[in-house]
């Protein structure tokens, strides 16, 4: 059924007349009569019958144009609540890493739960690609990702990706390694081109970035561990069992020393990502877009983990 044929038979029901009707929704009386003669037959029963030179609403039709009121109410409560800048509400799916989660999604989600108290947050934990698989299976509305300005992802016509911070990452090596203040990108990782390589093992970015600076520096990584928390990279660096990228932003175990790289430097770019058409919805836009605004220059907070 559509809403506007059932707007007519409720006209109907109010002013008794076609004619009315018509004047009222602005079109004319014999397309009134149409309209509602499809309706009819939908319906499988008569809802008009003639009452000598008008007509009136059969009981079939006086039910149904009690059905319609409740209906049309409910399409027009649902327009208003799913209309850009309507009161954001319902539950948002959120699927991210986990660094972009706990520094920047949950301060949010406490932040909002006494401001809009109809707005539900839920939250897993996922790196980019399982986030991006997610939200093509449409089990996430919201997939917080990555990349790298040396290992960008390729775009994707079916998404919208809105940028969101940018975080410069160093080399992570034991404390002792000697390593010359201001040497390029290259030039440090050639230092390290006989030791054990540590990258995330559930997305490849990084080892993108690992393989294309040890080949500007002549070498190929040798690729021995894989590990999708920082804290455990840093924990494998203290046990001296390789080395690895780590945010600069990240507090350093002791037996730790972060290397800064440049010339060129790496760089982590966040993005939320929403399917192409959805971006509108109140929820999603009003995540993002706070997001989008958070300070960029958030760090971590609390003690550094022992090693």
């Amino acid at each position: 059924m559509e809403t506007r044929r059932l707007r007519l038979l409720m006209e109907l029901s109010r002013l008794g007349s076609m004619r009315e009707v018509a004047e009222v929704v602005g079109t004319t009386t014999s397309t009134v009569s149409q309209q509602l003669g499809v309706l009819a037959r939908e319906m499988g029963v008569d809802l008009i019958e003639p009452d000598g030179r008008r007509v009136r609403l059969t009981p079939a039709g006086r039910r149904l144009a009690e059905h319609a009121a409740v209906i049309v109410a409910a399409v027009e409560a649902a327009r208003l609540d799913l209309a850009p800048g309507a009161e954001p509400n319902g539950t948002l799916r959120v699927a991210g890493f986990a660094t972009a989660v706990r520094l920047h999604l949950l301060p949010l989600v406490t932040e909002l739960a006494t401001r809009h108290t109809r707005l539900h947050v839920l939250v897993r934990e996922h790196e980019p690609p399982e986030a991006l698989a997610l939200l093509a299976a449409d089990e996430t509305d919201l997939a917080l990702t990555y990349d790298y300005n040396l290992a960008p992802e390729a775009p994707d016509p079916s998404v919208h990706a809105t940028a969101l911070w940018t975080a410069p990452w160093g080399l992570g090596v034991p404390a002792r390694a000697d390593v010359p203040e201001g040497a390029a990108a290259p030039e440090v990782f050639a230092r390290f081109r006989d030791q054990d390589w540590i990258v995330n093992s559930r997305h490849t970015a990084d080892e993108t970035v690992v393989r294309t600076l040890a080949s500007m520096a002549g070498f190929t990584p040798r690729i021995t561990h894989r590990a999708d928390s920082l804290d455990l990279v840093q924990g494998m660096i203290t046990a001296g069992l390789g080395v690895g990228l780590l945010p600069v932003a990240t507090p350093t175990f002791p037996a730790v020393r972060l290397v800064p790289l440049a010339d060129p430097h790496v760089e982590l770019r966040a993005h939320a990502v929403a399917r192409q058409g959805r971006r509108a919805w109140p929820p999603l836009a009003l995540i993002t877009d706070l997001l989008a605004r958070r300070d960029p220059g958030t760090r971590p907070s609390g003690p550094v983990p022992p090693p």
